[in-house]
Parts: structure tokens; sequence; C-alpha cells
């Protein structure tokens, strides 16, 4: 079985936010596969098993606040018996633009704090993760405002393209192992849009 993780933060104020695209991937899995997450206190997570791609699967979200989710995934890999092997974790990456995403099979964290304390839970940065792309930071914006900031009217149908592509990628590391899925996904980025200098209007 896979375990296929979403960082995020909980919390309706956290909903649509930047930092909150890996939990948007797994309600896209959710949706297309018929699986049912639900709130789990011996976890401190969301979790719902079902199949994909013909594979049986996990889906995750910590409820840990963004900082803490290692604590969560160590706790599943162990109840579960499963290791850093079997895991898929999906998140936010401000180095990318909106709608891109990267595949990677190992890496450090580049900063991402929810990464920073899931490889020192698991003490290996050997597992596979999608990287989702949500641009960077206007001038003027600090790092922790932007990815708490909601995405725009603007960037609505890149952010879902990036979502579809990561559920494509998760199907296809199911099938056919994560270099396939690198070779089709790791495609030069696109050039970034232009950043206007004021903080842009929000989707409530």
């Amino acid at each position: 079985m896979h375990v296929i993780i979403g960082l995020g933060n909980p919390g309706k104020k956290y909903t649509g936010t930047r930092h909150n695209i890996g939990f948007e991937l797994l309600e896209k899995l959710c949706y297309d596969y018929n699986i049912t997450m639900k709130n789990s206190h011996r976890f401190n997570a969301y979790v719902g098993e079902g199949r994909i791609a013909g594979k049986a699967v996990l889906l995750v979200a910590p409820m840990t606040y963004m900082n803490l989710s290692g604590n969560a995934v160590r706790k599943v890999l162990q109840f579960y018996k499963r290791t850093p092997a079997n895991i898929i974790v999906a998140y936010d990456d401000v180095n990318l633009p909106v709608g891109d995403i990267r595949v990677r099979e190992r890496g450090s964290a580049a900063g991402q704090k929810g990464m920073v304390n899931i490889i020192e839970n698991l003490r290996t940065d050997e597992f596979a993760r999608i990287r989702m792309g949500i641009g960077n930071k206007p001038p003027g914006w600090t790092l922790s405002d932007y990815v708490l900031s909601k995405f725009v009217r603007e960037e609505l149908d890149d952010m879902f393209d990036g979502v579809a592509k990561a559920a494509e990628a998760v199907e296809q590391i199911l099938q056919e192992g994560i270099v396939p899925a690198m070779n089709r996904h790791n495609k030069r980025m696109k050039p970034p849009k232009a950043v206007k200098e004021e903080k842009p209007t929000e989707i409530t």
C-alpha cells in the first residue's frame, strides 16, 4: 500500500491558500476515485483508504499544522508498517510557477517547513515527492504572508491545471514507478507571469 500525503494547514482560515495546495490534490483524488477521508485522532490527520490506478492507497492530510507534519506522517507509517519508500508527499513550492509541478525521488526540503519536519521525523529524505508550483512572492511581501494568501482570480485556471497534473503524476508513479513520472512531468518551466507591485485582490 502506498501512502499519499498532502500538506497544508487545518481550518477554514487556510482553505484555498497557497500553502494548502497539497490538500487540493487530496480532494481531487478523493473525487476521482470515490475515496472518503475521515478524521483520525490516533494520527492527528484525516485519512482515507481506497484504490488508485488499481493500487491500494492511503490518503493522509496531517492536521498538525504545516510545521509539524512529520509527527502525523511518522505515526501513520508506524501503525501501517510502511516505510519512506512507500510514500508520496505533495506540497507547495514557491520556486515553481503556478500550474507547474516537479516529481522527485529524493532530496532536501529546500526550506519548506512541512518537508523539513517530515525529513526530521523519518530521518531520511529518500522518498518520492511532488512539488506543486504556487509562484514566487511579489516584491514587498513576506514569504509567510504570501504562502498563506489565497490564489487570485487570474491564477485559478493554472492552479487547477497543476492539481490535475499532480494527480496524473500520482497515478503514473503507482502504475509505472517514479522515473517514468519524472520523465513525463519534469519539463522546462514556463516563464513566470509578470508580478504586480501591490497585493492582488484575493478570492474569498
